[in-house]
């Protein structure tokens, strides 16, 4: 084991694979000698050469195109967007192209391709570097949208991610890149996608999130254990599938649940975990489900940020809303 980042388990995933697999090729702009914008991929050239590991020109339609070409060749591309708010850059790529590849092929080829690129707000970037837009993808049947919490969740999902046939959104929340170490296999190791994390038992309430969020759940968690309430936390994982068993397992055990993400209300992700619950166990519940989440306004300026961000205190008052209801 060593104690590792979150940014430096990334960088031992994509190791990891481009020694396993020769087809695995990572590219995307200043990945080279750079090593990204946020030294992602900080000495993979050095190790396995130009060919394999590569700057692009500074066109996110480029990037998206080469993957689409490099995966009917036969290779396992990783191409890095390099903030996910210019996404919509490479949309036609993503949606259009790489999560049709096998329906309209009828199986004949795939698209094992997978995505890289940071997101996420609470650390002041300039404008359109921040949005949280999973939930443009995550409406788009024949893509996996995975956003882990965790250094060893982003080691285990990134490697299962290259090695999956279809194509892959890995998003990664910034400022979980350096705010913390822990405990990460040095050897190869795999985490299931689509596969949700209880990452604390309760039995009064039910907190699901993903990506930075489960830290203000957990948070809120620790603060509402003082007033004698125990709250479960579950860690989505992957937002696209939703691990709805787990979901369902946890609703009827404490009857009442709390929906937490960063993005916008009209997002997507939060409401479609909130309509499986009420389709599916809708019998189970106590109260209505709730959410929290960051206002149906653009993005705001980093100044005004820490206002706009959902956080923990925001949970604990929804939390106290459906005990109370």
């Amino acid at each position: 084991m060593a104690q590792m980042t979150m940014i430096q388990a990334i960088t031992d995933a994509m190791r990891t694979e481009l020694k396993n697999d020769e087809n695995v090729l990572v590219f995307g702009e200043d990945v080279g000698q750079n090593g990204g914008v946020f030294r992602a991929t900080e000495g993979l050239q050095d190790e396995f050469g130009e060919e394999r590991v590569f700057d692009t020109p500074l066109a996110e339609s480029g990037i998206g195109g080469l993957a689409v070409g490099l995966a009917l060749q036969g290779y396992r591309p990783v191409p890095e967007i390099q903030f996910f708010g210019f996404v919509y850059e490479v949309m036609d790529s993503i949606s259009g192209q790489l999560a049709r590849m096998r329906y309209r092929s009828g199986g004949h080829h795939t698209a094992p391709v997978t995505i890289r690129s940071p997101f996420g707000g609470g650390v002041h970037t300039p404008e359109l570097h921040a949005d949280s837009l999973e939930g443009l993808i995550a409406q788009q049947p024949g893509i996996k949208v995975v956003i882990p919490s965790n250094p060893y969740d982003a080691k285990g999902l990134l490697i299962s991610a290259i090695r999956d046939n279809d194509p892959v959104l890995f998003l990664e929340h910034m400022k979980l890149y350096r705010s913390f170490r822990e405990e990460v296999p040095e050897e190869e190791y795999t985490v299931e996608i689509g596969k949700a994390e209880v990452k604390r038992e309760g039995t009064d309430v039910t907190l699901i999130s993903y990506g930075a969020m489960v830290h203000s759940s957990l948070k809120a968690a620790e603060e509402l254990e003082k007033d004698g309430v125990s709250a479960e936390v579950i860690d989505l994982r992957t937002v696209s599938p939703i691990d709805i068993d787990t979901i369902i397992e946890s609703v009827k055990k404490t009857n009442r649940v709390v929906v937490v993400q960063e993005a916008q209300r009209q997002a997507g992700v939060s409401a479609n975990v909130v309509a499986e619950i009420q389709e599916r166990a809708i019998l189970h519940l106590e109260a209505p489900v709730l959410r929290v989440t960051a206002p149906d306004t653009v993005y705001s300026f980093s100044a005004a940020e820490e206002v706009w961000l959902p956080n923990h205190n925001d949970i604990v008052e929804k939390v106290n809303t459906v005990l109370n209801f």
